[in-house]
C-alpha cells in the first residue's frame, strides 16, 4: 500500500528539519517522539502549528519530522518552515497565504563568529592606557 506523503526541509541557526506530511488525523511525531513530549513549552508548540492555522488545515495531516542540530527554538523554526514548504507541495494555492504569513522565509539570523583579538564576536578586551 503506497500513501501519499509530501516533503519539506526547514532550517533556522543550525537546526535542520525533515518533515513529511501524510494525509491524516493531525498527529505530529519528531524524532519518533510525541510532539508535546519534544518540545516542552506551550509557545513553541503553537508556533509549530501557525502553518495549519493559517491554512486552515489543522488535523488533515499527520506530521512525522526528523529533527538534528540546535537547540529546541531553533528547531521549532525549522519545523514550522519544513511544514509550511511541504504545505505548498500539497497545493499550490496554499502558497500566497504562508508567503504573507511570512512562513516562507528562511530567517537567516545565525550567531555571529568570534573575532581574533576580541573576547567574542563584538566584546573587546579591556582597554588599558598603561
Amino acid at each position: 500500500m503506497a500513501t501519499t506523503q509530501y516533503y519539506g526541509t526547514g532550517r533556522r541557526k543550525t537546526s535542520t528539519a525533515r518533515v513529511y506530511l501524510r494525509p491524516g488525523s493531525g498527529t505530529i511525531t519528531v524524532n519518533e517522539r510525541a510532539f508535546e513530549q519534544f518540545f516542552p513549552t506551550a509557545a513553541l508548540r503553537t508556533q509549530i502549528q501557525q502553518a495549519f492555522a493559517v491554512t486552515e488545515r489543522a488535523g488533515q495531516y499527520d506530521v512525522l519530522a526528523t529533527v538534528s542540530g540546535g537547540g529546541v527554538a531553533g528547531q521549532a523554526g525549522a519545523l514550522r518552515l519544513g511544514i509550511a514548504r511541504a504545505l505548498c507541495v500539497v497545493d499550490g494555492d496554499l502558497r500566497r497565504a504562508l508567503k504573507t504569513a511570512g512562513f516562507l522565509t528562511r530567517d537567516a539570523r545565525a550567531k555571529e563568529r568570534k573575532k581574533y583579538g576580541m573576547a567574542g564576536a563584538r566584546k573587546r578586551f579591556q582597554f588599558s592606557k598603561r
